[in-house]
């Protein structure tokens, strides 16, 4: 599996990049991190806080694959996305926490606090890496 078999299937799009799209996502991402930085971390807001940190990270890769002509319909499509661009350490980690947000999402699948707190620290520093490499 590689991206242009996302592209061959439909589950990405070739598009011109969207501009008011691209400065949306960065911007409802960034006011999404200083919301979940305020939210306490407990065993009743352990699931929702990971899965919307998750959320915030797959946000800025569509906006960094919009800003390279890209519609992306699959969550899947990020890690190859990823790959693509020589980041494959940044994309395992992408996975990983893909995995564990459809485990939370759809299988009931519960997670401690110390787990989405070590989490938390790993996708704050991916957002960090992207959005200095690619949304500058």
């Amino acid at each position: 599996m590689n991206f242009e078999s996302f592209i061959k299937q439909g589950k990405v799009k070739k598009s011109l990049p969207d501009q008011a799209l691209i400065s949306s996502l960065i911007k409802c991402a960034d006011a999404d991190l200083i919301f979940l930085n305020n939210l306490p971390i407990n065993k009743n807001s352990a699931r929702k806080v990971m899965i919307s940190y998750y959320d915030t990270l797959r946000s800025l890769l569509e906006a960094i694959a919009s800003k390279e002509g890209y519609k992306v319909y699959s969550h899947e499509a990020f890690v190859y996305f990823l790959i693509d661009k020589n980041e494959s350490p940044l994309a395992q980690k992408f996975d990983r926490f893909r995995k564990l947000r459809n485990k939370l999402n759809y299988y009931g699948t519960s997670i401690s606090s110390e787990e989405v707190k070590d989490n938390i620290e790993e996708i704050k520093q991916i957002i960090n890496i992207l959005k200095d490499k690619y949304l500058k």
